[in-house]
């Protein structure tokens, strides 16, 4: 799905703190005496379920296809439905096999009149092909962590906020910023024998949404209080440690939503760990100055970045875990209250 930027300092750092939590940042989230926070809504995890399948049941939202233009659709119309200002931003990019993709991003704004606002970012796009499947490279994906829960958390989040009232909604606005066209990317470990056409050009095969969005700011002149990525954020047994990018550009947030998944009682899903950086959406959002951290499912020891399921065609709905949605909903929702 990406491209990984692994300085060298970060792998040093990564042996270091390989299976040993960063206590001291452990112990402010849970020893000290906090002040009360807010209370947030409920998030549901059956609606965030039903929002991931209901994806899924589109079929690979590969871009040019008729299931990514459904697909695509029914997102708007479901932000409609909600009673949020919806904005489609359409833009074609090549490909780095040379294939011209048709793509849109879609921006949706809860309570767009509040001058602080906040940011929920997600890619919306599957990946065309399952590169890492050692039976069926070629096949297409379902994408139900990798892509689907994201959209599904961001869905959930604007249903919950279009429910309050003016006494019951958080002190900000939310902008739901959906991405297209993150995953056609070239993969150096399993493409090697092809070309990348855009190498040449010095352009990033991945992300391509977020390029054209941190070119032609939708809204224009965009400046949030900070933005949270959310990618891969569905699957059991998932964990999101503290990624490079996301420290070095936003260390206060990634403190706030990591302490405040503790409060919450959900550590066993948000690591106090240290992982390198990786080139997904936020690289190209930072660039234009909207302060974004990344969750993204990541145990930082072994090998390899991803999980199993990343890549393959066992990225379905067998792997989507309602307690892994509640955990991160649930954390974002409550950090947005607490602004």
């Amino acid at each position: 799905m990406k491209l990984f930027r692994f300085a060298p300092v970060a792998l040093v750092a990564l042996l270091v703190l390989t299976g040993c939590p960063d206590r001291s940042r452990q112990e402010s989230a849970t020893s000290k005496e906090e002040p009360a926070m807010r209370a947030a809504p409920a998030f549901n995890a059956d609606s965030a379920f039903t929002f991931t399948a209901r994806q899924v049941a589109f079929g690979p939202r590969v871009p040019n296809s008729p299931a990514h233009i459904a697909c695509g659709d029914w997102m708007v119309a479901e932000f409609k439905k909600m009673g949020l200002t919806v904005r489609e931003q359409p833009f074609e990019a090549m490909a780095w096999d040379g294939k011209m993709l048709r793509a849109r991003n879609i921006i949706a704004q809860f309570a767009p009149q509040a001058s602080r606002r906040v940011a929920v970012f997600a890619h919306w796009d599957t990946r065309p092909f399952a590169d890492k499947d050692k039976q069926t490279p070629n096949a297409p994906l379902d994408g139900a962590s990798d892509g689907a829960s994201g959209v599904a958390i961001a869905l959930e989040m604007a249903r919950v906020l279009s429910q309050q009232s003016d006494s019951t909604a958080p002190a900000v606005g939310v902008d739901f910023i959906l991405f297209d066209a993150e995953d056609y990317g070239y993969d150096t470990a399993t493409q090697s024998k092809l070309e990348n056409k855009l190498a040449a050009q010095g352009t990033d095969s991945w992300c391509l949404g977020s390029q054209y969005w941190s070119k032609n700011l939708l809204p224009a002149g965009y400046k949030p209080s900070y933005g949270i990525l959310l990618d891969m954020v569905g699957a059991q047994n998932a964990k999101f440690s503290r990624e490079q990018l996301s420290r070095e550009v936003a260390r206060d947030v990634v403190d706030k939503v990591w302490n405040t998944a503790a409060r919450l009682g959900y550590s066993d899903f948000f690591l106090f760990q240290d992982s390198p950086g990786i080139t997904d959406d936020h690289v190209y959002t930072n660039q234009v100055g909207v302060r974004t951290i990344d969750i993204i499912d990541h145990l930082p020891i072994g090998d390899d970045y991803f999980p199993a399921y990343h890549h393959t065609t066992q990225d379905n709905m067998n792997i989507i875990d309602r307690r892994t949605l509640k955990a991160v909903g649930q954390t974002v929702l409550q950090t947005v209250y607490a602004e």
